[in-house]
């Protein structure tokens, strides 16, 4: 059992690190009100919590409290990033100001210089 408790080790870091990463991924899924990815970081952190438990089987649980003290902490921030993120969207917009051009008066067409028109005259 001695034998592989440095792999178990290295297992655990590798899940704990995992379920670090989901759980970023859950602060922002929950800022956004992203339910789909939200839930499925959890289920992703679930299987780096528990990768993060085979430590101890030599005496070492610091990654599996990582792993679950990650979790806590993001759902903690995502809720309140979530408020702050509805607080600006419900926030009044300024109306933008109409600017009006004046209207200009209809006038006679324009002739353009330098371009010879055919008048119904000069066909016959």
């Amino acid at each position: 059992m001695r034998d592989l408790a440095e792999v178990f080790l290295w297992i655990g870091l590798a899940g704990a690190g995992l379920a670090l990463l989901c759980a970023i991924a859950v602060v922002v899924a929950l800022a956004l009100g992203a339910a789909g990815v939200t839930g499925g970081a959890v289920a992703v952190w679930i299987g780096g919590a528990m990768l993060s438990l085979t430590p101890g089987f030599s005496g070492q649980w610091i990654p599996a409290l990582v792993a679950a003290g990650a979790l806590v902490a993001a759902l903690v921030l995502g809720a309140i990033a979530r408020m702050v993120v509805r607080r600006f969207e419900a926030r009044p917009k300024p109306e933008p100001v109409a600017v009006t051009a004046p209207t200009a008066a209809p006038s006679a067409p324009r002739r353009i210089v330098g371009v010879r028109t055919v008048a119904s005259e000069s066909i016959r």
